[in-house]
């Protein structure tokens, strides 16, 4: 089976699961996507006790996708681009100093606390792993994931000044826990032989400050290019091979091509390029382009997230240790924003019970379980791929789900949130 018949296949279930949620269950695409395909990988176990054909065929076409390889060096771009390219940069300039924390020092202070609570919780079930292994999985649950944000605070009704700040942070907060991530994993595989601040320093510098600059010099040929032209056709394939080209060259720079993507969407999406670089049509067709590309990848992503059930040890500890790893996560979150919040509250005048908020609408995502993916089996990858889809899944679903309805209890509980 080559890729072009997995792919339509994918094609295939996403326009039918789509379908299926817009005319009857009627929930955000994302959730009732990852509902929809979870029952339905359900029902092909069960089917399974009297005719597998259906669960080898479902088994097949998710062993033959590297879902870590296509999420974090294809999807991805194209996502945070879009993500960010309908993001208001100028609201984003505003907020710059606590996005920089809540991405910064945020990620690393939720890694140390989930990390070291879930290594006591681990020996406490009887499940003996080491501490560094631990951190690892802090490292990767920590980053709130932006696709899984932008998809679900649309309709969430979340203050404006707010959902800035929370889409802010899962916009550049990749770049951070994914220097964190692959720091820790050199140490816990032995290949960070050579570690020491000034190696971390540099690797932070390099893929973080890397991304940025790449982005910013893509953003601005970018908008150089369609300034100089009026033909939305050829505008609209600018910033295709922007997203394309730019994510070659990240890989080729060793850079994170995420980061790039991110600034390179802001850049041309911000209103100096609307104003100076874009007829009203162009911006028209620019905005429904990728926003087609958005919701095509998205509605793929969420089915290939409820597909990855069928690649997961379902062990009762397993189980257990994510059901236990959901409230700390959502803890750890938690404290780790206090800092952070009360820094700038005063200052930028937060909405009432910011950290609240923040912490229930920092939705974990595909980019966890990707990462997860990537862990080697002396790294207790099975435990821990469990643990993660468990998080996961319960932050899409019931946070998801739910995140509106806290927000308007708390409107009704503080006059003018």
């Amino acid at each position: 089976m080559d890729y072009f018949i997995i792919t339509s296949i994918l094609v295939f279930i996403s326009a039918l699961f789509g379908y299926l949620n817009i005319r009857y269950i009627k929930l955000p695409n994302t959730i009732g996507l990852t509902v929809i395909t979870i029952f339905f990988t359900l029902g092909i176990f069960a089917l399974s006790y009297f005719d597998d054909t259906l669960l080898n065929a479902e088994r097949y076409i998710i062993t033959q996708i590297d879902f870590r390889s296509v999420l974090l060096d294809i999807m991805l771009s194209f996502l945070l681009f879009a993500g960010a390219l309908h993001t208001d940069l100028q609201k984003l300039k505003e907020l710059k100093w606590p996005i920089l924390f809540f991405a910064t020092f945020g990620v690393l202070a939720s890694t140390l606390l989930i990390g070291t609570v879930v290594y006591f919780l681990l020996q406490g079930i009887g499940l003996e792993v080491q501490l560094i292994n631990c951190l690892l999985f802090g490292a990767l649950i920590s980053p709130t994931d932006p696709i899984a944000v932008l998809g679900i605070l649309k309709k969430a009704d979340v203050p404006k000044k707010l959902e800035i700040k929370i889409v802010g942070e899962s916009l550049f907060n990749d770049g951070v826990g994914v220097v964190i991530f692959l720091t820790i994993f050199g140490l816990a595989n032995g290949t960070g032989g050579d570690f020491s601040f000034t190696s971390v320093l540099t690797l932070f510098v390099h893929e973080v400050g890397g991304g940025l600059l790449l982005g910013a010099l893509l953003g601005w040929i970018t908008f150089k290019l369609m300034r100089s032209i009026d033909d939305y056709n050829i505008e609209v394939i600018i910033t295709l091979a922007t997203v394309m080209t730019g994510t070659v060259v990240a890989q080729y720079l060793h850079v994170s091509a995420p980061l790039a993507m991110v600034v390179a969407g802001l850049i041309v999406g911000g209103n100096e390029a609307r104003r100076h670089a874009m007829s009203a049509v162009t911006e028209n067709y620019v905005d429904k382009f990728w926003e087609l590309i958005d919701i095509l990848l998205n509605t793929i992503l969420f089915v290939l997230i409820g597909m990855e059930l069928l690649v997961l040890d379902l062990e009762f500890e397993f189980v257990l240790a994510g059901l236990l790893a959901i409230p700390i996560a959502l803890v750890c979150r938690y404290v780790s924003l206090v800092i952070p919040v009360n820094l700038f509250k005063t200052r930028l005048d937060f909405v009432p019970n910011t950290n609240l908020i923040m912490t229930w609408g920092g939705l974990r995502g595909a980019i966890s379980i990707a990462l997860a993916l990537g862990l080697t089996a002396e790294m207790h990858r099975e435990l821990f791929l469990v643990m993660t889809y468990t998080v996961v899944i319960f932050s899409i679903v019931v946070q998801g789900l739910s995140v509106g309805k806290l927000v308007k209890i708390l409107r009704r509980k503080n006059d003018g949130i």
